[in-house]
């Protein structure tokens, strides 16, 4: 009997070294020698489509055990289930429906082994780019990536399909926060949303993100001593601890904000607490705060759940309604800190730090604008200083 082939009882078994590992695969029949030199014929075959390239699983065992675990679909799944301890929930959600809009219709039956290189471009070039950002492209073939990755831990000599593919970003915007004119008409207009207008004047002189602002609590603040402590967000009506540890952070209030908080408190600063669940930083452990929340829908009287709920409910027609050009309530951020970095007193480092970020770096690629009608004359101070 050749190698490859080995009869166990009155069944015949053929095995085979491929993308290194040993594979055993039986074959149907009885052990007639027949049979037997039918799977010696087969081994042959296998072998010399192994070293041609052109060896399919599927096509000559497709009842195979193996072949049921080497579709992409079924390393997404496992990829999804590491993810799912990894990741916060908002996130999952985002790469499930990536997933299951784009991955899996068009490659979760296909074998991982079989999927090209040059299939994936096609996929990329001629299916993903004609209706999606590329920024959203980019997010699927990383995803793609990934999963390809995972699947390279079981066969190690497979190759990454995804190598070599490249999907380039626009510039990004630049940030395109309020001037101090339209902050005037934005805090000035008239509004039936008292609460809204409070939040408003808040964020933009204190620079939280949208989902630290909505969930803020009166446990979190101080207002003998003018300072707010960070430590929880709401995203996709789920509250967590904030995004990074360097978030979770304690600020000091400009004048203006501290007003809009003094005013608050006589709204809702005798509310009574209410019991939530804050999801920790491992995603897993949930931990239970009673909180009397600062800021409510002025339209529900509850707490907001989204910050598409300002946006769509309040924000947007407030904005339209004082005459200011639209942008989403995220600009407050960006407002706050190109305010502060146009005056030309407090240094990036103090910027970033009320922002939470360790780094200047992103003070001034992703906040921070400097509107030169709202800083001091520069020119002129120079021209003193120097006595030019």
């Amino acid at each position: 009997m050749s190698a490859g082939v080995e009869v166990r009882g009155n069944s015949i078994r053929i095995y085979f070294r491929y993308e290194g590992e040993l594979c055993r695969e039986p074959i149907p029949g009885a052990a007639t020698p027949a049979n037997i030199a039918n799977a010696e014929r087969i081994v042959g075959v296998i072998q010399y489509e192994i070293e041609a390239g052109t060896f399919s699983y599927a096509r000559h065992f497709p009842d195979s055990t193996r072949i049921q675990t080497n579709t992409f679909g079924h390393y997404i799944d496992l990829w999804l289930g590491i993810k799912r301890n990894q990741m916060a929930a908002s996130g999952i959600r985002s790469h499930e429906s990536r997933i299951e809009h784009h991955v899996r219709p068009r490659w979760g039956h296909v074998h991982a082994d079989q999927i090209d290189h040059l299939d994936l471009q096609v996929w990329i070039q001629g299916t993903l780019m004609p209706k999606l950002h590329n920024k959203t492209v980019r997010e699927i073939l990383s995803i793609v990536r990934q999963v390809f990755r995972l699947y390279r831990t079981r066969n190690r000599s497979a190759h990454d399909p995804t190598d070599g593919i490249v999907v380039s970003l626009p510039d990004s915007d630049d940030p395109d926060p309020f001037t101090r004119e339209e902050i005037d008409l934005i805090l000035s207009t008239d509004s039936d949303r008292a609460q809204e207008l409070n939040l408003a004047q808040f964020m933009i002189w204190t620079g939280p993100r949208v989902s630290e602002a909505i969930s803020l609590a009166w446990e979190d603040v101080d207002l003998v001593a003018g300072t707010v402590l960070f430590r929880r967000a709401r995203v996709r009506s789920k509250y967590k601890v904030t995004k990074t540890r360097r978030s979770t952070r304690e600020v000091r209030l400009l004048a203006p904000a501290l007003r809009a908080l003094q005013a608050q408190e006589k709204l809702t600063g005798n509310l009574k607490p209410v019991e939530i669940e804050v999801t920790e930083r491992d995603n897993r452990t949930i931990r239970r705060q009673k909180v009397r929340f600062v800021f409510h829908n002025g339209g529900t009287g509850q707490p907001y759940s989204t910050s598409d709920n300002l946006r769509n409910g309040w924000w947007k027609i407030h904005l339209k309604k004082a005459g200011v050009r639209y942008r989403g309530p995220n600009q407050c951020r960006h407002t706050f800190a190109s305010q502060i970095l146009s005056s030309s007193v407090a240094s990036p480092e103090w910027i970033a730090d009320q922002l939470g970020h360790s780094s200047t770096a992103m003070v001034f690629k992703h906040y921070a604008k400097f509107i030169s009608k709202d800083g001091p004359d520069i020119v002129g101070m120079l021209n003193r200083a120097l006595d030019l």
